[in-house]
């Protein structure tokens, strides 16, 4: 039970923290009382002190000693605002403490209870009473608003280290403020040879140690979509422990947008996702594809097989260029040259009623006008067609992979309402995937699969479990 008197000491502890924070610290503060007065204070300072053990109990403790002339702090309460490490339990079984009183839980490194209970173990000789929660609400806030602040700093860093190019546009940052239903954190990478310095988006959930994680889910996008189109997927990914890498490609989405139709080539986009994958050392990786990053991340596993063990492919195609392209392809080439400044928002509403106008909005979001739109122009125009086209050797090599080498496991989603690349074009494809089951078709599902992504998310988690 929370007494007026410990309300008042962690008042003074977070005092110490608002100190450590103002000097760039993680915000921890600590007080020692003995006989209801303050004997000694502290707050974290490992960063000025270049101590590891300078955590605020730890920097409380010696001083509280010092105090007394004694190391033993029988009669003494120490008061902090995080739930201490196992470091700092440790310092205080051994200084005797009577009592700690800690505000904020720390799930993560907690030895007071959440991770494990030091002031419990029934080998130990002494007792220390412990009591957590006190001003918890407060405490949690001051090392949130630190941590958030901290991203932000982070992030402005990051924009400045990223020059961007004279020859390309970059969406403003407001243009993506406040997106219904994608909360996560950007990154960006600019320093891969093929970018030449443009900046590249991408998205990295899940565990903090990546190397970690059961399995790796690589979202690749097509056009003219963006990583936006794989939020309904990847809270199932995260959920299951795993890590998600879903990057915009140059010219969609956050990433930026030359200016040029004639920057863009498929062969050095796909240059590009392999260098990423590299660089972001992938393990244990899905690939999950639609639209062009099929055309793309098709090409990508046979490069790099030992990084590959799953894929998960929607409504795309392999564009070997000896095989015509479908009479509802060549129609969208036509409409993308035709009226190419199509509604993106428009077109993705039309095909998928239960979307909200916000949402709609969000696959506007990258293109505020014209000079933003130069990939949507020429993306169409880069499928290969012919044997010869750019790209179509690369496709027919990785054919030749799905058929002959590919030992992962596939499963394919279908959603037939698409009438550029329907179950008739994944028919035809499933039988160029080595071991590929039957496909799982969404009725109500049509290009843009991924719109009807919680239960496709659910069931591949299930399904490449095993």
């Amino acid at each position: 039970m929370t007494t007026n008197t410990d309300a008042y000491f962690m008042q003074l502890a977070l005092a110490e923290g608002q100190a450590a924070a103002r000097a760039g610290e993680v915000p921890v503060g600590a007080v020692v009382v003995q006989g209801g007065q303050v004997i000694a204070t502290g707050r974290n300072a490992p960063v000025d002190g270049h101590d590891p053990t300078a955590h605020a109990e730890i920097v409380a403790l010696r001083a509280a000693a010092q105090r007394l002339g004694n190391y033993r702090l029988d009669d003494c309460t120490l008061y902090v605002t995080l739930e201490p490490c196992a470091m700092c339990s440790g310092a205080m079984l051994h200084a005797r403490l009577a009592r700690v009183v800690f505000g904020a839980a720390e799930p993560k490194t907690g030895a007071a209870g959440s991770v494990l209970n030091l002031f419990a173990h029934e080998k130990l000789n002494h007792r220390t009473v412990v009591q957590g929660g006190v001003l918890a609400d407060a405490c949690a806030a001051l090392l949130g608003d630190f941590f958030r602040q901290r991203r932000q700093q982070q992030r402005a860093r990051a924009l400045a280290s990223h020059p961007l190019r004279d020859d390309a546009l970059r969406t403003p940052d407001a243009a993506f403020a406040g997106l219904p239903g994608y909360p996560w954190a950007p990154h960006y990478v600019s320093d891969l040879p093929s970018l030449g310095g443009l900046r590249m988006h991408y998205l990295d959930e899940g565990p903090p140690d990546p190397m970690t994680a059961p399995r790796t889910w690589l979202c690749l996008h097509g056009n003219p979509a963006w990583s936006y189109l794989y939020r309904r997927m990847l809270p199932a990914f995260i959920a299951a422990g795993d890590r998600v890498v879903a990057p915009d490609l140059i010219g969609f989405g956050k990433s930026d947008k030359p200016k040029k139709e004639s920057a863009h080539r498929l062969g050095w986009h796909r240059q590009v996702l392999l260098e990423l994958v590299e660089r972001l050392d992938l393990q244990r990786t899905v690939l999950v594809v639609q639209d062009w990053g099929g055309i793309l991340g098709l090409t990508l596993p046979m490069e790099m097989p030992q990084r590959f063990e799953g894929l998960l492919v929607m409504n795309t195609l392999l564009a070997t260029g000896d095989v015509p392209l479908s009479p509802g392809f060549v129609q969208w080439r036509a409409m993308c040259r035709d009226k190419p400044l199509y509604g993106v928002g428009r077109l993705f509403g039309r095909g998928n009623p239960h979307l909200t106008q916000a949402e709609c909005a969000a696959y506007d979001a990258p293109f505020p006008d014209r000079g933003y739109r130069a990939a949507l122009r020429a993306f169409p125009e880069r499928v290969p067609a012919a044997p010869d086209d750019e790209g179509a050797a690369v496709s027919r090599a990785a054919r030749d992979f799905w058929r002959q080498q590919w030992q992962g496991r596939s499963l394919m989603v279908v959603g037939p309402q698409d009438p550029v690349l329907g179950l008739a074009t994944m028919q035809a494809m499933r039988q160029e995937l080595r071991g590929c089951p039957e496909p799982w078709v969404l009725p109500a599902a049509g290009h843009f699969v991924q719109e009807h992504g919680e239960a496709i998310a659910a069931r591949a988690v299930e399904y490449f479990a095993h």
